[in-house]
């Protein structure tokens, strides 16, 4: 590797007049050849790395960004096979709790030099397998789903047989694929081992939800431990809804209208307890004081609400770290034993839960 001369990091460098080029054909033989080394030197240099002397390396950089040099993804895709582009199809990205998921695989990715591309899809079969078939016309090495309710093994066909690697977070669908989750039963039942301790015995369910493996395994949660009090579960107090705070607030409501109201509610997650707060103001009623709320997730609004929420942590930063780090190991050894991590959830106790008022 050669170098024309020392520049120091602040100096900008220029192109020598009459030899502009239009910035759509800059090349990197074109910027070699500006500074008199070689394409590998480059190249290096642009990927940032430190087998290029760091005085090469600002220099190559700075030609790249004065000549307007932008990296060509697709072309090199070509040459390695490999995009460095990850997928991620997400049902819902305005539930804190999964922007908080996204940011966690965000930077796991980036630093390992990967980014992602981004899929939503709601709670539509149809609408997931449009999104999902986008993505994988960007030819990506590999992808996360948090699939839509209602989903089976053979919503994801298509991408098994066009080789995309895969990892399911949060929703499992199948055991055959990487799955990176909570131990949702466990969660729930720790939210209502906490409220029977309280002394409640009409506890409500918010949010339930079959369609999902998450409703579907809290739910559980929730009927085993009445159980083991001998206590059985009353149908009106199940607040059947996707979780939301709208539906947060309409099935609270719902359930205090029952002929034996609750004391206590156990909500899908923190955005149907927040919805079920706001549903007891509006029936003059305060979460904590009049009645006990626990949530599931604990995002970060969680701690901020007057009361404060007790939740369920679910260690969604862990979670989609993991995630992360599981495909990348996928796409390294694509024929490896499918593997599936389930997260321990912890009860995280704040201002909404008390004993029933006499």
């Amino acid at each position: 590797m050669t170098s024309s001369g020392p520049v120091s990091a602040g100096s900008p460098v220029k192109p020598p007049a009459g030899l502009a080029v239009p910035r759509g054909r800059v090349t990197l033989q074109i910027i070699a050849d500006r500074l008199s080394v070689s394409t590998a030197t480059v190249s290096l240099a642009l990927r940032g790395s430190p087998l290029v002397a760091e005085g090469t390396r600002i220099r190559v950089q700075q030609m790249a960004r004065e000549m307007g040099y932008s990296y060509n993804r697709s072309a090199a895709s070509l040459r390695t096979d490999r995009t460095n582009i990850l997928g991620v199809g997400f049902h819902d990205i305005t539930n804190p709790y999964f922007a908080e998921l996204l940011a966690a695989i965000e930077e796991t990715t980036t630093a390992h030099g990967r980014s992602i591309l981004l899929g939503t899809y709601g709670e539509d079969l149809e609408r997931q397998d449009r999104v999902l078939n986008t993505l994988k016309e960007y030819r990506p090495d590999g992808m996360i789903v948090c699939a839509a309710g209602g989903s089976t093994p053979e919503t994801f066909a298509h991408l098994i047989a066009a080789g995309v690697p895969l990892v399911q977070l949060s929703r499992e669908i199948t055991a055959e694929l990487d799955f990176v989750g909570s131990d949702d039963r466990h969660g729930t039942t720790l939210a209502m081992e906490h409220l029977l301790g309280l002394g409640h015995r009409r506890i409500a369910f918010i949010g339930h939800n079959q369609r999902i493996s998450t409703g579907a395994n809290r739910y559980r949660g929730y009927c085993e431990a009445l159980g083991r009090h001998g206590i059985t579960v009353d149908p009106a107090l199940v607040y059947a809804a996707h979780a939301t705070r709208e539906n947060g607030s309409k099935g609270i409501q719902a359930v205090l209208d029952a002929p034996d109201p609750p004391t206590a509610a156990v909500c899908m997650n923190d955005l149907s307890a927040f919805g079920a707060m706001l549903g007891l103001r509006h029936r003059g009623r305060e979460a904590g004081t009049d009645f006990s709320i626990v949530g599931c997730d604990d995002v970060q609004e969680a701690a901020q609400w007057y009361p404060a929420l007790t939740t369920i942590r679910n260690f969604q930063d862990e979670m989609g770290r993991k995630s992360a780090e599981f495909l990348i190991s996928r796409i390294a050894e694509p024929h490896a034993p499918p593997r599936r991590l389930l997260l321990t959830p912890a009860l995280v106790i704040r201002g909404t839960t008390s004993p029933p008022r006499l």
